[in-house]
């Protein structure tokens, strides 16, 4: 038998996560059998899967020794000597970062280890405030993500209840993120909003919009704001109402005004004279705005952080102050 001791980083959770986290080896489906076969316990009682642990609860498992022998794999975060952040704001459960252009904020398909996440893991190791070795279940995760050539602001929770506050914040729209890009050409009108339908293509990795729903196909709405306007280019800061996958990038294409750098779905040739290969966007400001106040989280609402250093912004708009 192995036992559990729930701590503070492992409570609020349904007891079947936990188990997928502590214990990887044990199948979904023979967990769920255990559970119903009183080998797995909460308190020495029979429980459901469902049951969110509560700290100070003892999980026991009468289980094969096999489940618990996986040795564990060198983590990718083990590999990096000196991590490339740029802080943009930390305390003691929150990690706001600006992510350069080029890094993947999760390992994709490639099995690039030099990921965003892995170099936010290896800062905490190294500074102390992390050790996996203390920690059964919980590892420092990202709560948004952001394509590999935009960038700006992600954000990382470092205990497991900013975690769960920061996803439930994020689904109620509590958290405020809007973006500076780079377009061809100018809106009309310069400000607006934008209210269409995105469906995902998994084989091409992009998305098609459509003017009214289809199966699949999900509600994107996007408020922007022209901010300046030079050679044949816009300035225009988005604030983005839903957050789907390459949402700016096909509305603004939808418009006839796609991003500059923006190959996918722009045109190289609209491009070429500039020189640019990737789509010029940052994820420049996130407000906190409706997070519960008498939550672990409350003392953030109200607060808003910017990117005021932008290098496509500098380049192709000097001297505007963001």
């Amino acid at each position: 038998m192995k036992e559990f001791d729930i701590r503070k980083n492992d409570s609020g959770q349904r007891l079947n996560k936990f188990l997928q986290k502590a214990v990887p080896r044990l199948p979904g489906g023979l967990m769920h059998k255990y559970v119903r076969l009183k080998r797995i316990k909460v308190n020495g009682k029979r429980t459901d899967p469902a049951y969110r642990l509560a700290e100070g609860d003892r999980v026991q498992l009468y289980l094969n020794d096999e489940f618990f022998e996986a040795p564990r794999e060198e983590e990718a975060y083990t590999h990096i000597k000196t991590p490339a952040l740029s802080v943009v704001y930390e305390d003691e459960q929150v990690l706001l970062v600006n992510k350069a252009a080029g890094m993947v904020v999760h390992a994709d398909e490639t099995g690039d280890g030099d990921t965003l996440i892995a170099h936010i893991q290896a800062y905490l190791f190294q500074s102390g405030q992390w050790d996996p070795a203390d920690e059964q279940s919980f590892t420092p995760a990202l709560c948004n993500r952001i394509d590999r050539n935009t960038e700006g602001i992600v954000i990382a929770a470092k205990t497991a209840e900013a975690l769960r506050l920061l996803n439930e914040g994020i689904r109620a729209h509590a958290l405020r993120k809007c973006y500076l890009c780079i377009v061809h050409g100018q809106l009309a009108p310069p400000d607006g909003k934008i209210a269409l339908f995105l469906r995902r293509d998994e084989k091409r990795k992009q998305v098609t919009v459509h003017r009214t729903q289809v199966p699949g196909a999900k509600t994107a709405v996007t408020l922007y704001q022209t901010l300046a306007v030079r050679d044949r280019l816009s300035l225009v800061r988005c604030e983005l109402v839903t957050g789907r996958t390459h949402q700016i990038r096909a509305h603004m294409a939808a418009l006839g005004r796609p991003l500059l750098g923006d190959c996918k779905y722009g045109s190289n040739e609209q491009n070429r004279p500039y020189g640019e290969r990737s789509q010029l966007l940052c994820a420049y400001q996130l407000t906190f705005d409706g997070l519960p106040a008498d939550s672990a989280l409350g003392y953030l609402n109200g607060r808003r952080f910017t990117i005021d250093d932008i290098p496509f912004v500098k380049k192709y708009f000097p001297g505007f102050r963001i």
